[in-house]
């Protein structure tokens, strides 16, 4: 969960200001903030934790923070009509909110009963619940003990993504897109190439593309795989007001004790 939110934090600068490289400095720009990335994950992950109503959750958290910004134009409709009801939206913002349900499932098939669940409330497109079951799955495999190598094999047989491209294929060209079909593969290949934490979320920063939504997915199996360094976490919460905080140590005690 963490992972996400970082990787929302340092795309944020990014996310209309594409930087196709990973050399960048500092890793946290000056200007870096968390955006509706984070207020997604962090609504999720609260309706998960204490079994609330995850439209209402994710409509309570999402009018706390508006004024954050970065909505997409579809997610903000749904949140000016005060319906709770789908919009068959195959965007990547049902991926990008999804990590807890990994981290909270009993097992494989619960972890993806709960993202159809939480997913459905907006993104019931086929390729919207694909997108968060792909990111869940991929997270609950590495949480589980499976290799890049391996996770990439299952994505690419379980839910027909082309996940064989290279990080250095894809930033060749990878125009702007916030669809599901075209940046779940991309952020799970970020993930699954890199050496690390960071350099998970520097290769989905460098190609370019909805950078905050991509780096968030990246970041949210990057954690699983590898672990967060301690100073990317302490700088990460540093940035979070109060409440999200609460929901954050929530959820990692929660995590530890299952």
């Amino acid at each position: 969960m963490l992972g996400a939110i970082a990787g929302d934090i340092i795309g944020s600068v990014y996310e209309f200001n594409n930087l196709r490289r990973k050399d960048f400095e500092p890793l946290f720009h000056q200007d870096s903030k968390f955006t509706d990335d984070t207020v997604c994950t962090v609504a999720i992950a609260d309706a998960l934790l204490h079994d609330k109503d995850p439209a209402a959750t994710l409509r309570d958290w999402c009018e706390r923070y508006w004024s954050n910004g970065g909505w997409g134009k579809q997610f903000a409709r749904w949140l000016a009509k005060g319906k709770n009801e789908p919009y068959n939206s195959f965007g990547n913002g049902s991926a990008m909110r999804v990590s807890a349900a990994a981290w909270l499932a009993k097992d494989y098939e619960h972890a993806m009963a709960l993202a159809h669940k939480v997913t459905v409330i907006t993104h019931n497109h086929p390729e919207g619940v694909k997108g968060a079951q792909a990111t869940t799955a991929a997270i609950y495999w590495a949480i589980h003990g499976a290799s890049p190598a391996q996770i990439r094999a299952n994505v690419g047989s379980l839910f027909g993504y082309d996940v064989s491209r290279s990080v250095d294929d894809i930033r060749a060209h990878n125009p702007r897109s916030e669809a599901c079909q075209h940046t779940v593969p991309e952020a799970i290949t970020c993930a699954v190439e890199a050496s690390g934490f960071e350099d998970a979320i520097r290769n989905a920063i460098s190609i370019g593309g909805d950078s905050d939504t991509i780096a968030a997915i990246t970041g949210s199996i990057a954690e699983a795989l590898f672990g967060i360094p301690l100073d990317i976490q302490g700088t990460t919460k540093a940035y979070l007001p109060e409440d999200v905080q609460g929901v954050v140590s929530g959820f990692y005690s929660q995590v530890r004790l299952s």
